[in-house]
């Protein structure tokens, strides 16, 4: 569900800017208020769990979520969809880190590695299939007050899932409840605004927000480099920290796979919405026949990413450089198929090249986050995961301003068109996900000469005193 809320709301904004009245500026941030507070808020999420334990963070964040969800369908104005969908967005933060978090702690060694392999085929099922759910709904619903249920259907999926939680997912203790003593206040503030002054300028990208807002990103580097002293600060203290920043230094593996991880989105996520214009706008395609379109990419993400959970433990990391290989693949026929097909018969001939780099990318997201969390020690797991997570975000949001951005300049220019915007945004795509390949590549080597020299697998934090 909280996936799934990124993509799905793109196709309902001109039903909700007819239905509720709402501006192009407003639309937008229904858009990217849920983005923004769900990037901010995943780090500190996965740390409550790790200290209040992650059942229970998962169940307050999961009604939280149903309870936007339900605020958000029921908003008589735009101002309040807003805000409904900023609270949205915090709670989506704040549950999603739970998952890799239980994951850590429920499974091991191969076992592990299915369930991020099944982790992951939800992930590249809810970032694809998000448009063409939209599509239908607003099929059965009709225009007019059809943007209301691409809410309101979280309302039973959600509750649902609670009794589900509620009776299946174990109640493993945190290790302290005392918020005060536990979580690292300072440093939530200090990262979170340090995230913030990144995605604000890329979230309003479509409003000027690049022109406008550029000086936020030298302070989101200040904001960041104090964050990285106040933490080192707080484990000489010997207080727990808000993200310990020997994960990135001591822990093997992690720091590469997080900026593969976000170097890969960058170019992955950025493409939904690119297709999206092309077909909508270039080709006239309904909202329902978009979806369906890209919907080869999601099957073979899907059914390639529970394979790989399963491969992975025997393959490791070449099984994300094979995946990398095929998406750039796919892009590349893309790309090509663009300049040799006629625009009208572009769709059905996009079909297998979509579904090879959809194989492509179900063999990088969950291989790559078994990967990486893999040294990661259990009572970290879940700011892990958020930091991991939070990497994504920043990916997908420099991606889709980076390719939407680019589609739109060509398209406007004197002799451009929208054939010629998409080739040349999967042609950035393809850059992004080389410059994950090289990383892949890298790390492969990386893990090779530690396996020669028999380094120890996993690395073990010492506990802040009481």
């Amino acid at each position: 569900m909280s996936l799934l809320d990124v993509s799905i709301v793109n196709v309902a904004l001109p039903s909700i800017q007819r239905g509720i009245g709402a501006d192009a500026g407003a639309a937008q941030w229904v858009v990217s208020g849920y983005a923004l507070t769900f990037g901010l808020v995943l780090v500190a999420g996965g740390r409550l769990g790790d200290a209040l334990g992650r059942r229970k963070m998962f169940l307050i964040a999961l009604a939280a979520f149903v309870v936007t969800s339900a605020l958000a369908g029921a908003a008589p104005s735009a101002t309040l969809l807003v805000c409904a969908r900023l609270l949205q967005g915090a709670a989506g933060g704040l549950l999603t880190p739970q998952n890799s978090g239980l994951i850590q702690d429920l499974f091991r060694g191969a076992e592990r590695g299915r369930a991020f392999g099944i982790f992951g085929a939800v992930v590249g099922i809810s970032t694809a299939v998000g448009p063409v759910l939209g599509g239908l709904i607003l099929a059965v619903f009709g225009e007019a007050e059809g943007w209301r249920w691409v809410f309101y259907v979280n309302v039973p999926i959600g509750v649902v899932t609670f009794l589900l939680a509620m009776r299946l997912v174990p109640a493993g203790a945190g290790r302290r409840a005392n918020l005060r003593s536990e979580i690292d206040f300072l440093g939530m503030v200090l990262l979170g605004l340090a995230v913030l002054a990144v995605l604000l300028p890329l979230v309003e990208s479509e409003q000027d927000g690049m022109r406008r807002l550029w000086w936020l990103f030298p302070v989101a580097l200040a904001l960041g480099g104090a964050f990285v002293w106040w933490e080192r600060h707080t484990v000489r203290r010997a207080r727990a920290p808000l993200m310990d920043v020997r994960l990135f230094t001591s822990t093997p593996g992690y720091a590469s796979g997080t900026a593969l991880g976000a170097t890969y989105f960058c170019g992955f996520a950025g493409i939904w919405l690119v297709f999206a214009i092309f077909f909508q706008q270039g080709l006239g395609y309904s909202p329902l026949q978009s979806g369906l379109s890209v919907t080869p990419f999601a099957i073979g993400s899907a059914v390639s990413a529970a394979l790989g959970g399963r491969l992975v433990g025997r393959l490791g990391r070449k099984l994300t450089v094979i995946g990398l290989v095929l998406v750039i693949i796919g892009l590349g026929v893309i790309v090509a198929l663009i300049r040799l097909v006629p625009p009208a018969d572009l769709g059905p001939a996009l079909i297998a090249p979509l579904l090879v780099a959809g194989v492509g990318g179900g063999m990088v997201i969950a291989p790559n986050t078994t990967l990486t969390l893999e040294c990661v020690p259990i009572s970290m797991a879940g700011v892990a995961g958020g930091a991991l997570q939070t990497g994504q975000r920043i990916g997908t949001a420099i991606g889709t301003a980076v390719l939407a951005g680019v589609l739109r300049a060509v398209v406007a220019s004197p002799h451009g068109d929208y054939p010629s915007g998409l080739a040349i945004a999967m042609l950035c795509a393809e850059g992004f996900i080389l410059v994950a390949l090289v990383l892949g590549i890298w790390e492969l080597f990386v893990r090779r000469v530690r396996g020669s020299t028999n380094r120890p697998p996993s690395v073990i934090f010492a506990a802040p005193s009481e």
